[in-house]
């Protein structure tokens, strides 16, 4: 495999190694230039079937509904569970912006909950307090590839009769004591965006295994047409719809996601040998019950380190190596300030992560010189700072 993308260049510095890049290769190829010659390049065709069939099918699921990003999908999901104005959802305040505002688009209102310290996804020992007789579903986000702790999620969402709609566009692959992330919750979401596991370049799936959600949802992604009459439309829905030409990258991916997973895994191990005795650094976890695909390859930069974050990542910068900041909290994000929404809250782990953490290159396609280079340049950064006269 190869991938498409030529490597970016920095001013002084040699070929960039990219945070991220797609792997694409003949396959690909081949099964666009299939909707091209045959005039199938809309929201119809063979592989948008075959790709949702197929996917749904590797996250142990009866129903998968491709949309046309991770969060559109996220939108459709609880849209399809009818929530809306008046209901409350539960979400982790360490996340990707597009979780809370799809939250938003159904006039619901979104409720935080502050990040485990070691996995950084949501911590349910923190989830009962944040519930109110309006609360009508939790949704939490394997962060970077590691499942949440779901059998306490589950527990709670029975107790008090809530949906689980899982966020894990990060998460292709990940597992959860044997279980594929996927189908731990009523519902689940991914993205198919250019530097996820596997991609359709944009592009979402609502993947679940109950016949009424996946009945609904399939109505709205499609302007909710009529069964009977074709405009004629019952309900307000959304052109949500993949097209036949992502679809058929999509299931080009799908053919390989193994090894892509596999890779990810690879890459993460080899970092965790080359950084373990790096002081200052704090490597990402893999608990015993769960299989992490790490999406992402992330750090915590500690004091010991001797540079902040944002220092290591310029000096990375100008060696050709890209790096990405951590989420920024949700609470401090201006959009929802200007909403009046999260006034005075705080999540002390989730703005200690938004402040240290940082992920190195990350691809499925990344070289083992490659992470050799990255390790070797952040020790040598780290050794001019120690030997900086005081």
């Amino acid at each position: 495999m190869v991938g498409v993308l030529e490597r970016r260049t920095v001013k002084g510095a040699k070929n960039m190694i990219p945070v991220c890049e797609p792997l694409l290769d003949e396959k690909e190829l081949a099964y666009v230039t299939d909707c091209l010659k045959t005039n199938w390049i809309s929201s119809k065709g063979k592989y948008i079937e075959a790709f949702e069939e197929g996917f749904a099918r590797y996250c142990d699921c009866k129903y998968g509904i491709a949309t046309t990003s991770g969060t559109t999908a996220l939108h459709l999901a609880l849209a399809s569970i009818g929530i809306g104005p008046g209901d409350e959802v539960i979400v982790p305040a360490f996340t990707m912006i597009a979780t809370v505002f799809a939250i938003i688009y159904t006039g619901a209102k979104p409720v935080l909950v502050d990040a485990e310290p070691d996995t950084w996804n949501i911590d349910p020992a923190k989830i009962k307090e944040r519930i109110t007789d309006r609360t009508k579903v939790i949704l939490p986000v394997h962060i970077y590839g590691h499942p949440c702790e779901m059998e306490a999620i589950m527990e709670i969402a029975g107790k008090y009769h809530l949906w689980v709609v899982e966020d894990a566009a990060e998460a292709h692959g990940a597992e959860y004591r044997g279980k594929k992330a996927g189908s731990l919750g009523h519902l689940s979401c991914f993205s198919f965006y250019a530097n996820k596991i596997i991609t359709t370049g944009e592009g979402g799936m609502v993947v679940t295994n109950n016949d009424g959600v996946a009945q609904k949802a399939r109505l709205l992604k499609d302007l909710a047409f009529s069964t009977e009459k074709r405009f004629l439309h019952l309900s307000i829905g959304f052109n949500y719809r993949m097209t036949n030409i992502q679809a058929a990258i999509g299931l080009a991916q799908l053919e390989k996601i193994n090894d892509l997973v596999a890779a990810r895994r690879r890459n993460a191990h080899y970092y965790n040998r080359l950084l373990k005795d790096v002081p200052g650094i704090t490597l990402p976890v893999e608990r015993k019950e769960a299989k992490n695909v790490y999406w992402m390859y992330g750090i915590l930069i500690e004091d010991e380190f001797g540079l902040s974050r944002n220092e290591l990542m310029v000096s990375l910068k100008e060696k050709g190596i890209e790096t990405r900041s951590f989420f920024y909290p949700m609470h401090q994000q201006p959009a929802f300030q200007e909403m009046g929404l999260f006034a005075g809250e705080k999540y002390p782990v989730t703005e200690a992560l938004a402040q240290k953490g940082l992920y190195l290159p990350s691809g499925s396609g990344l070289k083992n010189e490659e992470i050799e280079e990255v390790c070797q340049t952040i020790k040598e950064i780290r050794g001019r700072i120690l030997d900086i006269p005081k």
